[in-house]
């Protein structure tokens, strides 16, 4: 079957399936296969969004940082130059190599931080995942699925089965803290 037979197919199914949902409309519709916005859900319920403002806060704090320390590299790299026609070229050859020497540990120290920092998000998302695994497991239950898949994963569907919305209220009513993320 060629590409334009199998997309046509495709959409008439997805044609076929919206008039079903909107016939169900009053109802939640129960589907085997569920779809959810993980990206959505992390960034939007409050839990993920409170764990993204203190990686995001972390992450400002080291941009900063950096900034703060590539100012004094530089101002230090100005003074040796200008000390250079003061120095022999033994000294001079010396400084500069501590010098060096700083720049590469330093560079090491925040490239350990950044990795740090991004290892940290990881974590906090695969926390975040954890703790709301029995709000999941409740929508699916109540809507008859046996799996959620995430929607990165699904090349077509129908809006009906995405969750998000939903998982994204219960998340914040379930953890006390019902309302719009900030």
């Amino acid at each position: 079957m060629g590409r334009a037979a199998a997309a046509l197919l495709a959409g008439f199914w997805l044609i076929g399936a919206a008039a079903s949902v909107s016939a169900q409309s009053a109802e939640a519709l129960r589907s085997p296969v569920l779809i959810i916005d993980q990206d959505r859900l992390f960034a939007e319920s409050q839990l993920g969004a409170a764990a993204l403002r203190r990686i995001e806060d972390d992450a400002r704090r080291l941009a900063a940082e950096n900034r703060r320390i590539e100012a004094e590299l530089l101002e230090e790299e100005r003074a040796l130059t200008e000390r250079r026609a003061s120095l022999t070229p033994e000294a001079f050859t010396a400084e500069a190599n501590v010098f060096d020497e700083k720049v590469q540990r330093l560079r090491s120290e925040q490239d350990t931080k950044a990795r740090a920092l991004a290892q940290a998000r990881e974590e906090a998302r695969a926390d975040f995942l954890g703790e709301i695994g029995g709000v999941l497991s409740e929508i699916a239950l109540e809507r008859g699925a046996v799996v959620m898949l995430d929607r990165r994963q699904v090349f077509l569907s129908v809006d009906a089965i995405d969750v998000t919305d939903e998982a994204i209220d219960r998340i914040n009513v379930a953890l006390g803290t019902a309302g719009p993320a900030q």
